[in-house]
C-alpha cells in the first residue's frame, strides 16, 4: 500500500459551510462525517488530512462566493462591521462547540509546538484564520478578543472592500493589478499583526495592496492560497515578480484547488483534470524552491477536481505527483513539512 503522505493545508472554509448548514446538528455531523462537503472528521482521517488554517469567512448578503462557470467580474459592496462580525462570531463558536463536542479529537492550536503535539496524538490541528478582516474596528479591539479565542493568520481583505484595503475581482482574464492598495488602517493592521505574530496572508489581495504589505512587513510573505497567473490569468493569481518577492523574504504559496485558479481559460468545471495541479506545483517550485510551496485547498469554499473530491481524495494528488518523479521527502514537505517551518518563523 502507498505511504500516505500527511497534509497540513493552507486554507479551508468548513466553517462557514457548517454555519450555513440546515442540519439539526451541524457539529455531530462534521464530527461523525455526513455526506455534503469537502471536510469533516471522517474526511480527514481518510485523506491524512492533519490540520490546516480554517476560515472565519463573513459572506456578502446578496449572493455568496462565485461557484459557477462565470466568476463576478466587480467587487461586492462593503459589509457593515456588525454585519461582518455576525458571521464570524458564529462560524467560531461553531468551531469552539467542535473542539468541546470531539472530547480530544480536534484542537484549536496558538503554536507550531501545539500543531505538531496534535498531529502526534493523530488529533485534528485547527489554526483560525480570518479571511478579510471586515469584521475589524479601526483600533483592533475585535482583534484582540480573536486572537484570545485562537486566531493566528488573517487576511486583510477578500475580494471586496473595507477599511484596511481593497481585494480583486473574480474578473478573468485579468491582471491583479486592478485596484488600489492598503489604506493608513490597512498599514497600521500589518504592524501589529506584525507585532503580535500574526500571519498575513495575501491571498485576495491586489498587487498594490501585496507591494503594500511587503513594503510595510518584517515577516514572510504568505499566500494561502494562490497559484500562478503565468498559467492560470486571473487577479486571484500571482505574477513572477510577486512569487519573486516570497521567494526572497522566506515565505510561502498554498496550492488552491479552485478549478478556476488552476485552469488556463478560468472555468470552475470539476471534471478538471489533477495535471493542471501537478503544472502549477512544478511553476511554483521552480520560481520558489521545494522548500516555499505546499497545499492550500480551498476546500468547501471552491469548485475543486472531481477525482480528488474532497478531503478523503488528498492520496489521489500524491499518488499523481509520485507519478511524476516527486521524492518522498519533497512530497512531505509539500504535505505539512514546509507549512510548519513558515508558521514557526511567523506565528511562533
Amino acid at each position: 500500500m502507498t505511504n500516505q503522505i500527511s497534509v497540513f493545508d493552507g486554507h479551508n472554509d468548513v466553517l462557514l459551510r457548517l454555519y450555513r448548514s440546515t442540519s439539526a446538528d451541524p457539529i455531530k455531523d462534521f464530527l461523525d462525517g455526513e455526506e455534503a462537503g469537502h471536510i469533516d472528521l471522517k474526511k480527514a482521517r481518510a485523506g491524512s488530512f492533519v490540520g490546516g488554517l480554517f476560515a472565519l469567512y463573513s459572506p456578502s448578503a446578496a449572493k455568496p462566493r462565485p461557484t459557477g462557470e462565470q466568476p463576478a467580474p466587480t467587487l461586492p459592496p462593503p459589509l457593515s462591521m456588525d454585519e461582518a462580525r455576525h458571521s464570524i462570531v458564529g462560524e467560531l463558536a461553531i468551531l469552539l462547540k467542535i473542539e468541546r463536542a470531539s472530547k480530544g479529537g480536534v484542537a484549536i492550536c496558538r503554536t507550531v509546538a501545539e500543531i505538531k503535539a496534535a498531529i502526534a496524538r493523530q488529533v485534528l490541528a485547527v489554526v483560525v484564520h480570518m479571511e478579510g478582516a471586515d469584521a475589524l474596528d479601526a483600533n483592533l479591539n475585535f482583534l484582540d478578543v480573536l486572537y484570545g479565542a485562537g486566531l493566528r493568520s488573517l487576511g486583510p481583505v477578500w475580494s471586496r472592500s473595507n477599511i484596511f484595503g481593497h481585494g480583486v475581482p473574480f474578473r478573468f482574464p485579468s491582471s491583479p493589478d486592478i485596484g488600489e492598495g492598503l489604506t493608513a488602517a490597512g498599514e497600521n493592521l500589518v504592524r501589529v499583526c506584525n507585532e503580535t505574530k500574526i500571519l498575513i496572508d495575501l491571498s485576495h489581495i491586489t498587487e498594490k495592496g501585496f507591494w503594500d504589505v511587503a513594503r510595510l512587513s518584517k515577516a514572510p510573505l504568505i499566500a494561502t492560497h494562490s497559484n500562478a497567473h503565468a498559467l492560470c490569468p486571473s487577479p486571484r493569481n500571482l505574477t513572477d515578480r510577486q512569487l519573486a518577492a516570497i521567494r526572497d523574504t522566506g515565505g510561502m504559496v498554498g496550492l488552491n484547488f479552485a478549478t478556476g485558479f488552476l485552469r488556463p481559460d478560468g472555468a470552475m468545471k470539476a471534471d478538471t483534470e489533477i495535471d493542471l495541479m501537478v503544472r502549477h506545483l512544478d511553476y511554483l517550485i521552480e520560481k520558489l524552491g521545494e522548500d516555499k510551496v505546499g497545499l492550500g485547498s480551498d476546500f468547501d469554499g471552491a469548485t475543486v477536481p472531481e477525482k480528488i473530491g474532497s478531503a478523503a481524495g488528498l492520496p489521489v494528488l500524491i499518488d499523481a505527483l509520485r507519478a511524476k518523479g516527486y521524492s518522498e521527502p519533497l512530497l512531505t514537505r509539500l504535505g505539512s513539512g514546509n507549512w510548519l517551518d513558515v508558521l514557526e518563523r511567523t506565528i511562533g
